[in-house]
């Protein structure tokens, strides 16, 4: 599944779910060519905490995603490189964030996928508070443990644990259309492209 996932696009991916799922897209990774598909595991914090996320470290399994619902807080970090490279070491795949994150050279310098609001200075406290493995909801779309989490450089797209095979398969008829799609319109330059655009046009 995951492999599958992987070869993707996540633009062809809320094509398949209708959009419905797309996660708001000031969710960015910090490099472009960071690509994820893996299960969520999610984390409900505190606003401006973070120490639940050791926690999601400690019992992610390989391949998880760790999807952190941090409020929004745009003013102190739920993770640095330091925690980051624990998360990789341990095999997570790679982190979703609505918060920010900080450490931005050195964490880049891990290759470790990340997508976040973006960066800061400070860091999170360290109080108490937060919840592994529980539903939450970021940047505008549900999300449940388990779920599919797919992200590259266009976005980050949910898919539902029950619905990810008809999603896969939806997905990939959609790019062997869009290659018979470009096929027809591009293989034979300015005549084909004219024929193409007559054709849609008159429908």
């Amino acid at each position: 599944m995951q492999q599958r996932l992987l070869g993707i696009p996540t633009t062809a991916i809320s094509d398949a779910t209708g959009g419905h799922t797309n996660i708001d897209g000031s969710i960015k990774p910090l490099s472009n060519h960071f690509k994820i598909a893996g299960r969520a595991l999610t984390v409900r914090l505190p606003d401006g905490e973070n120490g639940a996320v050791l926690e999601a470290i400690s019992k992610a399994q390989e391949g998880d995603v760790i999807v952190i619902d941090a409020k929004g807080n745009m003013n102190r970090a739920v993770a640095g490189d330091f925690v980051i490279s624990l998360a990789k070491g341990l095999g997570v795949q790679g982190l979703v964030v609505n918060g920010v994150i900080r450490d931005i050279e050195a964490v880049r310098a891990l290759n470790f996928p990340v997508f976040s609001l973006g960066t800061t200075v400070a860091a999170g406290f360290k109080n108490g508070g937060g919840t592994v493995g529980v539903p939450i909801a970021i940047g505008g779309v549900a999300i449940q443990p388990g779920d599919y989490i797919i992200g590259d450089m266009d976005g980050v797209v949910v898919v539902p644990n029950k619905d990810v095979e008809q999603v896969i398969n939806a997905a990939e008829a959609k790019m062997q259309n869009d290659e018979l799609r470009e096929s027809e319109a591009l293989s034979g330059g300015a005549s084909s492209i004219r024929a193409y655009l007559d054709k849609v046009l008159a429908k």
